[in-house]
């Protein structure tokens, strides 16, 4: 029984309120800029790590001397990877749009609108997959769908701000900053 404890133990991580964090497969970095696999006891690369995010595995990269979440910046060293190594997914305008966010008022609610806007696309994309067998996935229907879908999304928003300025809202909706109202 201590050691199927012992066992358990050892497969979970402590999170920093003392809560177990159980099923989340813990990466470490070391100062030599490698990654370590704790569930398989070896050494990662980051191909490695982007094949688990595509596989779906719940994981988190910790500092091993300090502790510190390393995720997000894990993360974002394999999205620079990929914007530089192939067909980028970003527009230089759009990198700098998102920066102009960073310190403003908006920020907050950007990255919010940005998760929930990606996930409507990966619901569109398998509901449309499932529901047209055998029609091939090609870049271009996705443009001509995702037009209409920005376009709608854009009309929305529209209305929301008027009906919460007619509404007498309490906040302004400014323009980012290096933007100009049209």
């Amino acid at each position: 029984m201590a050691t199927a404890r012992k066992k358990a133990a050892s497969t979970t991580e402590q999170g920093e309120a003392g809560d177990v964090k159980s099923g989340l497969r813990i990466l470490k970095k070391y100062p030599n800029r490698r990654l370590y696999d704790t569930q398989t006891s070896s050494y990662i690369t980051l191909a490695d790590v982007k094949r688990m995010v595509l596989e779906g595995v719940d994981f988190e990269v910790h500092d091993a001397k300090t502790q510190e979440d390393l995720t997000r910046a894990i993360l974002l060293q394999i999205i620079l990877e990929e914007e530089t190594a192939g067909v980028p997914m970003f527009s230089t305008s759009s990198l700098a749009q998102i920066i102009r966010f960073y310190g403003h008022a908006m920020q907050g609610a950007m990255g919010g609108l940005l998760e929930r806007q990606m996930q409507a696309f990966t619901d569109m994309q398998q509901r449309f997959t499932e529901q047209t067998p055998g029609i091939p996935f090609t870049p271009e229907a996705w443009t001509g769908l995702m037009g209409g879908y920005a376009e709608q999304s854009k009309t929305l928003m529209n209305q929301w701000q008027e009906q919460l300025k007619n509404a007498g809202a309490m906040f302004p909706f400014s323009t980012p900053p290096g933007n100009k109202k049209p």
